[in-house]
């Protein structure tokens, strides 16, 4: 019975949006659902890369003594492209909808940044919390439209401030749903500060520091690893244009890859270059 609840457990998803204290819907950041359109659309584009690819290396095969496409040859050709068009789709999907969510808190970061620049000016001015976020909310409103995430942010901690909610617990609850370290820290050092009666432009001016240098040391590392991303991307490319190169040209050399022995030894380097294209993603995926 435990082990059964325990699976029910793990099947429940998170939601894509959390009731806050102020009653308000507001977005769960770890958490992407596409469309049925945007599904759609992805899974074709991968499909059609994949059907390609697979058409490419492994198409061609069952032909006669002469070297002429026979019935089965289309039939594999048809079979091995919908195969292998649909593994790269159902792989596609889940890895573009992280690279979603991964560009949407890139983007909430370098908005509470932009929070924490106003926060701390106008504290350091000598406004109190709620006239400070106030500040900030008319400084943001410049920089982004309405619709920006930290805008709404902003917007449900005044709301929770005119309702009596402690902002520490509303910041922390920000920092659960945006899934990022850095707000996670921020709110839960706020509410301790806060609670305590401690020196608030201290932390926000602090965190705000350290959030900055965080930032330009990632924008250093990138620029300088960005060249071994192209070179990176470039090699994964290069066995496809070889193989496209071979296969063009026809020859004997070009029928090896029909043969067992070359579908073998072309699925074991195709197996190579994948996993040595997600070994790559991850060491280049640097974090400070």
């Amino acid at each position: 019975m435990a082990k059964m609840k325990d699976k029910n457990k793990k099947k429940v998803e998170e939601p894509l949006f959390v009731v806050s204290a102020t009653n308000q819907k507001l977005l769960n950041y770890k958490v992407y659902r596409m469309t049925s359109n945007e599904k759609m659309g992805y899974f074709l584009l991968a499909f059609i890369v994949g059907a390609f690819i697979g058409l490419l290396f492994y198409g061609g095969m069952a032909q006669d003594d002469f070297g002429n496409p026979t019935k089965w040859t289309h039939i594999i050709n048809v079979a091995i492209m919908i195969l292998v068009g649909t593994i790269s789709g159902k792989v596609f999907l889940p890895i573009r909808r992280d690279q979603i969510i991964a560009k949407r808190k890139k983007v909430l970061r370098e908005q509470f940044i932009a929070l924490l620049d106003s926060l701390s000016t106008s504290i350091a001015s000598g406004k109190n919390v709620p006239n400070a976020f106030l500040a900030a909310r008319d400084d943001l409103r410049i920089q982004y439209p309405e619709e920006a995430y930290i805008i709404q942010e902003v917007n449900n901690i005044l709301s929770g401030i005119r309702n009596n909610i402690e902002v520490g617990s509303m910041l922390v609850d920000f920092g659960e749903r945006s899934g990022i370290q850095d707000i996670q820290t921020f709110g839960r050092v706020f509410e301790i500060a806060f609670a305590k009666g401690a020196n608030l432009k201290e932390v926000v001016r602090n965190s705000n520091s350290i959030l900055s240098t965080k930032i330009e040391i990632e924008e250093e590392i990138n620029t300088k690893v960005a060249s071994t991303k192209n070179e990176q991307l470039i090699m994964l490319v290069m066995p496809i244009v070889l193989v496209s190169m071979i296969k063009m040209s026809g020859g004997d050399f070009a029928k090896n890859f029909t043969t067992p022995t070359g579908i073998l030894t072309t699925t074991i380097a195709i197996g190579f270059f994948v996993v040595a294209y997600f070994i790559g993603r991850k060491i280049l995926a640097i974090e400070v």
